[in-house]
C-alpha cells in the first residue's frame, strides 16, 4: 500500500484491511464497527479495545498516508460529516437485518464501556456525599428524554428517604432554586447542556448557596457552572439530538449514583429498601393480591403437584 495521503471512506478501510498486518487490521476492525466512536476515542482507548499496542495504531494511520493518528481522525471525522448516515451512524441504507442488530447492540456496549472508563469515581463518591448530607435534592431538566431521566432520579431518591422533587416548569425551577439554600442540591439533567431556563435555575441555585451537579456533556455552558459535573460523552446521533446511547448512559449514571449513595447511607436505607420491595410483590397494582386472586404455587418442572387440602366427609 502506498504510503502517500489517501482520500479516507469507510469503503477504503474496509478495501484495504486484508492487506493490512493482523494487528492493524483489528485496529480497523474496531474503527469500522462504530467510527463514531473512534473518532471520540483516545488512542489508549482504542488500543484498548482492539487489543493492540499504541504503536500499532500509529503505524496503521501511517499506513494510508496520515503522520498522526490525530491527523487520521480528523480526516475520519471529515468523511462522516460528508457521508454520515442518516439512519444511525453506523448503519448504511443497504446493511441487512443482522448487521442493522450487531452495529447498534455493539455501539450502545461500546458508550456504556467507554462510560465506565471515564468516571471518575473520586468524584461520584463526592457527590454521593452531599447529596447523602443534603437538606434537598431538587431535580431539574427540559424536554422528553431529560425529564424522564430527572423523574427515575427523583423516584429513586425518594426510595432511599431523601427528599426530593422533580421539576420541569421553568418558573417553578427558579422557585425551587430560591429555596434550596446552602445544604441543597440542585440536581440539573441535560445532555444538551445549553437550555437558557435551565441554566438561569441552576446559576440562581449556585448564588443562593446550593451545590449544583451536572449530568451532561462536557464543555457545555452547563458543565461550565455546575460545581460538579458527571459527564456523558458519547458520538452525536444521526436522527436525536438525545440518541438511544446517549440515554443509556445518562441512566447508567443515576444507577451508580444511587448504588452508592445507598452504601453512604448505610443498612438502614437497604433494610427499607428490601421492605418497599416486600410490600409491592403483594401491594401493588400487578400484585396477584390486590386483584383478588391467589398466587398461584411455584413448581419446577416435573415436579409433582403441590398436595391440596383434604376436606372431611360431608354428613349425610
Amino acid at each position: 500500500m502506498s504510503s502517500l495521503k489517501t482520500a479516507l471512506s469507510l469503503q477504503l478501510l474496509q478495501q484495504q484491511q486484508a492487506a493490512l498486518p493482523l494487528a492493524q487490521r483489528q485496529v480497523i476492525d474496531v474503527i469500522l464497527r462504530d467510527p463514531g466512536a473512534a473518532v471520540l476515542a483516545t488512542v489508549e482507548q482504542l488500543a484498548l479495545q482492539a487489543n493492540v499496542s499504541m504503536p500499532t495504531i500509529v503505524r496503521m494511520c501511517r499506513r494510508f498516508g496520515y503522520a498522526s493518528v490525530r491527523e487520521f481522525m480528523v480526516a475520519l471525522a471529515q468523511t462522516l460529516a460528508v457521508s454520515g448516515s442518516h439512519l444511525h451512524r453506523s448503519v448504511q441504507q443497504d446493511d441487512s437485518t443482522a448487521e442493522v442488530v450487531s452495529k447498534i447492540v455493539h455501539a450502545a456496549a461500546g458508550a456504556i464501556a467507554n462510560l465506565g472508563q471515564r468516571l471518575d469515581a473520586a468524584l461520584i463518591d463526592e457527590v454521593a456525599g452531599k447529596m447523602a448530607k443534603a437538606s434537598r435534592i431538587d431535580c431539574y431538566s427540559v424536554g422528553a428524554a431529560s425529564s424522564f431521566m430527572a423523574q427515575e432520579l427523583q423516584s429513586r431518591l425518594f426510595r432511599l428517604g431523601l427528599t426530593s422533587n422533580a421539576i420541569f416548569d421553568a418558573h417553578q425551577q427558579l422557585v425551587s432554586a430560591s429555596t434550596l439554600g446552602k445544604n441543597g442540591v440542585a440536581f440539573v439533567i441535560s445532555h444538551v447542556g445549553r437550555m437558557p431556563y435551565t441554566l438561569e435555575a441552576a446559576q440562581f441555585a449556585k448564588q443562593q448557596g446550593a451545590t449544583v451537579v451536572a449530568l451532561t456533556q462536557p464543555d457545555t455552558p452547563l458543565a461550565e457552572m455546575a460545581d460538579h459535573v458527571l459527564a456523558v460523552n458519547v458520538p452525536q446521533d444521526a436522527v436525536m439530538r438525545v440518541g438511544t446511547e446517549a440515554y443509556l448512559a445518562h441512566l447508567v449514571v443515576i444507577e451508580i449514583m444511587m448504588v452508592r449513595l445507598a452504601q453512604i447511607l448505610g443498612p438502614r436505607v437497604v433494610t427499607g429498601m428490601q421492605q418497599y420491595k416486600r410490600l409491592l410483590e403483594t401491594h401493588g397494582f400487578d400484585s396477584y393480591e390486590y386483584m383478588g386472586f391467589q398466587q398461584p404455587a411455584q413448581q419446577r418442572k416435573g415436579d409433582a403437584p403441590a398436595p391440596t387440602k383434604q376436606q372431611g366427609p360431608t354428613a349425610g
